[in-house]
């Protein structure tokens, strides 16, 4: 059987982020797949949605569109009826229905999601605190934090962090190992703050044994074996439980999901 695969076009007046996002999350649904993602932003005119739709039409492609000008979407409407092109709009009956709901107009304005206000700015500030605290290289970063990770090596620490940093959290993460006494700041916060990630040894195993291949070493390092993840997975499980700390099981589960539950918790 020839495997299928479709180019799926995201216009938008601003950038695309949200169309792209709606895309990925259907795309994620069939495996395999040959799912192309081509983003057409900040589309201002009608002649730029007639050059994407050219060659939407020439690739027998997709349109999912997130217009809020007016005019844009609908030219962008009759023009894919008028070409036989499938086209999404993704933003226009949500609006509308809203605009019914409250009785008020919505504001069409393109971009207003990125919007520099506060919210912005202490995003940008969790992000670069994440950054600068990453992997515990300054221990006083465990007194500053909202959140702090623990965990052994590769239990998605730092993309967990730049996740939760996106949600305006200043997060800090700490590796355990076990040749290494955890920083006695972790006993000066409130158990509270402070979240365990665990994962299963074979689990662990592969994705460690991935790594070494990444970075072209043999799997048989002992950064790899059985033995010593059990041995790192034994020394966290204690210094977790000597915290008293809220533990997460992250073995087959995403990042996005972790960070879910993570804020499930804090939302306690």
């Amino acid at each position: 059987m020839v495997e299928q695969s479709i180019t799926v076009y995201v216009v938008s007046d601003s950038a695309g982020d949200t169309g792209e996002l709606a895309v990925r999350a259907a795309a994620a649904q069939f495996h395999p797949t040959n799912i192309q993602i081509r983003r057409a932003a900040f589309i201002q005119n009608r002649q730029s949605i007639d050059a994407v739709l050219h060659v939407a039409k020439i690739d027998k492609g997709i349109v999912l569109y997130t217009l809020v000008i007016p005019f844009l979407r609908d030219y962008m409407k009759e023009q894919a009826v008028d070409l036989g092109i499938i086209a999404i709009d993704l933003l226009g009956p949500l609006i509308a229905k809203l605009e019914h709901s409250l009785g008020i107009e919505s504001r069409h304005e393109p971009g207003l999601n990125h919007v520099l206000d506060a919210n912005y700015f202490r995003k940008v500030e969790a992000i670069e605190f994440a950054v600068r605290y990453d992997d515990a290289r300054d221990v006083t970063g465990i007194l500053k934090a909202d959140i702090i990770l623990l965990g052994v090596s590769r239990t998605s620490k730092t993309p967990l962090s730049m996740v939760l940093a996106h949600k305006t959290f200043k997060v800090v993460n700490v590796p355990l190992i076990p040749e290494l006494a955890p920083p006695q700041e972790l006993f000066r916060v409130p158990k509270e703050k402070i979240i365990g990630l665990t994962i299963n040894t074979d689990v662990l195993n592969a994705i460690r044994k991935e790594r070494l291949k990444a970075l072209g070493l043999p799997g048989t390092a002992p950064y790899a074996t059985t033995e010593r993840i059990r041995l790192e997975n034994e020394h966290a499980r204690q210094v977790m439980d000597k915290l008293g700390c809220h533990v997460i099981d992250v073995s087959n589960k995403a990042v996005e999901e972790t960070a879910s539950l993570i804020l499930e918790h804090f939302e306690k």
